[in-house]
């Protein structure tokens, strides 16, 4: 028996793979269908032949209540965006600025609009499914994947042992179609658009009702160590073990061969079975991307073009100001709804007074609106030819809406702010927003909404107010029940042992993102001794401009700021770096700068840069006068060869580097 259920789950496989990888189908549905019966009977008579990679899981039938959050083991990144010719070439001049003249090729694919999944195969099979989520961690949605017949559960050739491949799932336009007619003759509302039905439908808690969907998976990035040295190579070596991987890519050896493919696409899109709203253009070699590295949020080895937003005219009704956590003033239009790129729009940002003014938007106006990026709406226009003749230029406020306290501009800043910092209510209630958010205090069973209860409650007023919260002062608030008021309580203490460089995040310095607080934290190693850094202290850190350490200082200047450490402190949170944290720290390197370059043995680049780093010594992202060392690998690029040797800068293999730190 055992003989012929791995028979007819190889015969599934392979008609699979002919059907949605090849569209080469050998065999009927109906046949199809009755070679699923008999494995899914066979199944159900021996569990004891179970796999979790059979056909039959693709059917669905688990139900899944709550999906397990994973730390992805490569960073998913998002990409910075270009919009015109110049753009690109742009980007070229800084990869050839980094590069030197080594020969550059780059790989074109369209950039499919759905949600971004990793796939980790083990052995040659789907072990794990995540989604991006905020690119460090994501939901891990196995089981849902798992029904997506394009998504391969077993793989054919020479594949890896481990190793991550990334994509879309999309919502073809067809599938998508069908599901809205019969929404609409169920008496139901259709869904807006392919992609939020795509990435809603990977949540769903039933794998039946997602295998029900017709979901496809379209993948376009290797990660990880799979013996391939070129993305398009990485491609075709997708192709052969079994994974769906759209034939519209092409190699290019020039600006004009992309925009050439750009052009082609831009029309062409519209005939393609998928929505897609641009063109990712990256540098075809592994050595070449890894060599050009990454900013604190995007690969700078790639870009996506995006096509021309859809563009529509709508009336603006009114203009409210919002006021952030910073005390920045952002106006907002008001809009008569509009169906805009497959979502009604009835806001739209207008930046800055400046760009009122610039556009000369008034109030009745009709506007043109359009997706910044297909995401954001904005306020691109006013069409002229419908403007009242008694309309008036609009007056920007002068007085904060929400406390009335009078709006300053500094000299160079486009944006009005509200200086009332500790006593304007939506300031208080966004910086203790922020403080709860997942990438500082993550503090589980508190969200937006709770926070903006308890303050109108008055049960808080600052961050440094949540540790001192009762189950009894929680229960009478609106939708509060025992269970949530106690796992409110039990995630602020736990929040206690987030780590020092998420606390200082959490603070909500200005200018003091994710990246700058963990270089704080790791220079100084505890807010003491932040707190006394002079203005000058801080400009040498690598990274740290004069806007930023300005911004620290003033911060530590306030006594309020002050009380709040204070009171956090007494309550235990983390202020000094943790001994994990500082293990293997040395000073060995200090005063020392370093360039990496090329592709190494003992070590990766990430990890070269951490010892670094770890020992005191600087990374440099290019060779200058200012350069100690560059560490050398293979393939390092002739031109940065040159540059060092004309500067006199030592070469070293991460053989003699290795030696430097363990002297």
């Amino acid at each position: 028996m055992k003989e012929r259920i791995e028979q007819l789950r190889a015969e599934l496989n392979q008609h699979n793979y002919n059907y949605y990888i090849l569209d080469a189908p050998t065999i009927s549905d109906y046949e199809f269908d009755q070679k699923l019966k008999e494995l899914q009977v066979l199944e159900n008579a021996h569990p004891e032949f179970y796999d979790e990679n059979s056909s039959t899981v693709r059917v669905g039938g688990t139900i899944t209540k709550n999906f397990k959050t994973v730390v992805h083991e490569f960073r998913m990144y998002s990409l910075d965006n270009s919009y015109s010719k110049e753009d690109l070439e742009e980007w070229e001049r800084r990869i050839i600025k980094t590069l030197g003249n080594e020969q550059l090729s780059f790989v074109c694919e369209l950039k499919y609009d759905g949600a971004s999944i990793d796939l980790l195969y083990e052995k040659g099979r789907l072990a794990q499914a995540t989604t991006r989520g905020d690119g460090i961690q994501g939901d891990e949605i196995t089981a849902n994947v798992r029904t997506i017949r394009s998504v391969p559960l077993q793989l054919r050739g020479d594949f890896p042992e481990h190793f991550h491949i990334r994509g879309e799932i999309v919502l073809p336009k067809k599938g998508f179609e069908q599901m809205n007619k019969e929404r609409i003759e169920a008496g139901e509302d259709p869904y807006m658009n392919p992609r939020n039905t795509a990435s809603g439908s990977l949540k769903l808690q039933d794998t039946s009702e997602v295998a029900k969907r017709p979901l496809d998976c379209l993948l376009y990035a290797l990660v990880g160590n799979t013996g391939v040295s070129t993305q398009f190579e990485g491609l075709e070596k997708a192709r052969q073990w079994g994974f769906k991987v759209p034939k519209a890519s092409k190699l290019c050896h020039s600006t004009q061969e992309v925009m050439d493919f750009i052009n082609y696409w831009d029309t062409e899109r519209h005939n393609l079975p998928y929505e897609t709203d641009g063109v990712v253009v990256k540098v075809n070699s592994f050595a070449q991307q890894e060599e050009l590295g990454y900013t604190a949020k995007s690969p700078r080895w790639a870009m996506a073009y995006k096509f021309k937003a859809e563009q529509v005219d709508t009336l603006l009704e009114s203009i409210s100001y919002q006021v952030g956590r910073t005390g920045a003033i952002t106006p907002v239009a008001n809009l008569k709804p509009v169906l805009l790129a497959g979502t009604v729009v009835k806001r739209a940002s207008l930046h800055n007074a400046d760009q009122i003014e610039k556009l000369d938007v008034r109030l009745g106006d009709s506007v043109y609106v359009e997706k910044g990026g297909e995401i954001i709406p904005k306020i691109v226009g006013v069409n002229l030819e419908k403007r009242e003749p008694n309309s008036q230029p609009v007056h920007y406020i002068t007085n904060c809406p929400e406390c009335g306290t009078a709006l300053v501009r500094n000299e160079g800043e486009a944006q009005h702010y509200c200086p009332n910092t500790y006593h304007c209510p939506p300031q208080i209630t966004g910086k203790i927003q922020h403080f709860i958010s997942r990438k500082a205090m993550d503090i589980e069973g508190l969200g937006e909404e709770t926070v903006e209860l308890l303050f109108k409650a008055g049960i808080i007023e600052n961050y440094a107010d949540l540790y001192e919260i009762k189950i009894s002062q929680l229960l009478p608030l609106e939708r509060m029940a025992q269970k949530s008021a106690e796992n409110i309580v039990k995630g602020i203490e736990k929040s206690k042992e987030v780590p020092f460089e998420r606390v200082l995040f959490a603070l909500g310095i200005r200018y003091v993102g994710e990246t700058v607080a963990k270089k704080l934290a790791k220079h100084y190693k505890s807010i003491d001794n932040l707190q006394q850094a002079t203005l000058e202290q801080l400009i040498e850190i690598d990274e740290i401009g004069n806007q930023i350490a300005s911004s620290v200082i003033s911060f530590f200047k306030e006594e309020y700021n002050l009380q709040l450490i204070n009171r956090l402190k007494e309550k235990g949170l983390q202020f000094t770096l943790s001994g994990k944290s500082t293990e293997g720290q040395t000073d060995k390197l200090k005063g020392l700068t370093f360039v990496v370059s090329g592709v190494f043995h003992l070590f990766t680049r990430d990890e070269l840069k951490n010892l670094i780093e770890l020992n005191g010594g600087k990374v440099g992202s290019s060779i200058s006068a200012k350069t100690s060392y560059v560490v050398v690998g293979e393939n390092m690029g002739p031109s940065k060869k040159e540059k060092a040797e004309s500067l006199g800068v030592k070469m070293i293999p991460e053989e003699e580097f290795q030696e430097l730190i363990n002297s």
